[in-house]
């Protein structure tokens, strides 16, 4: 399995960075992590084809994670994609999905796609089947507004990956991580605890318990950035590739 960061920033282009997209490729799967306001561009110049891609899984509303939609499923049809494609998210995503088209491009909800399109809401801790990939959703801890919340434990061909998402410390962390291959999480500080996000030093505490193989961080803001030479951990940067 291939894991490529195409965005891995927070909110506000801590460093440059864009925001949060993963883009995951396999023998069967291929598929999307969150698709933020940035998420169209960065495929295009990372030359990620995106009719290849059959899943979208969005783990909560907020525009960093979210608002790249209107503009990937309307490159889809400008493009004439035929391929169908699934987005899956917490619940209310499919009114959610309709507003921000709404608000971004007008009348742009109700127009026909090409290609056929699904929306389906995924419920905590129930596992769905998306062809080869299985994704257990669990809930997760980021305020209020632009939720529900949900990171993300998923299997395909053979390999499991985990995502935090953006949260702040909560023991379903323990569950949906524990042995995967690979576990991306938020490390929004390094030790500073603010609420709705994940310190590094947090998490550092949880890491035996997690017993991840691989880690990678994402989501940093300036404060994490800036003190990357002292971390041992890998840090995600934009166009990153991975093999787990």
């Amino acid at each position: 399995m291939q894991l490529r960061f195409v965005g891995c920033g927070d909110a506000f282009g801590s460093g440059g960075r864009l925001n949060t997209c993963f883009h995951v490729a396999g023998r069967e799967a291929n598929f999307l992590i969150d698709c933020g306001a940035s998420a169209l561009p960065a495929l295009k110049r990372l030359e990620i084809d995106r009719n290849d891609i059959d899943l979208i899984l969005i783990t909560h509303f907020h525009g960093d994670h979210f608002a790249g939609l209107p503009f990937f499923l309307l490159d889809a049809q400008f493009s004439r994609r035929t391929r169908p494609l699934t987005i899956a998210g917490p619940q209310g995503i499919e009114t959610r999905l309709r507003e921000v088209m709404e608000v971004l491009f007008e009348h742009s909800s109700k127009t026909r796609q090409r290609f056929e399109l699904a929306v389906v809401e995924l419920a905590p801790e129930q596992n769905r089947k998306f062809g080869a990939v299985t994704v257990t959703p669990y809930p997760v801890v980021h305020g209020e507004s632009g939720g529900p919340f949900l990171a993300y434990r998923i299997e395909t061909e053979g390999r499991t990956l985990a995502y935090s998402a953006d949260t702040e410390w909560t023991e379903t962390l323990i569950p949906l991580a524990h042995g995967a291959d690979l576990f991306i999480a938020e490390a929004y500080m390094y030790e500073r605890v603010v609420k709705n996000h994940l310190s590094l030093k947090t998490l550092e505490q949880h890491l035996p318990a997690i017993g991840a193989k691989r880690l990678v961080l994402t989501h940093m803001s300036d404060d994490m950035l800036s003190r990357l030479v002292d971390i041992e951990h890998l840090a995600a940067e934009d166009g990153m590739v991975l093999v787990f």
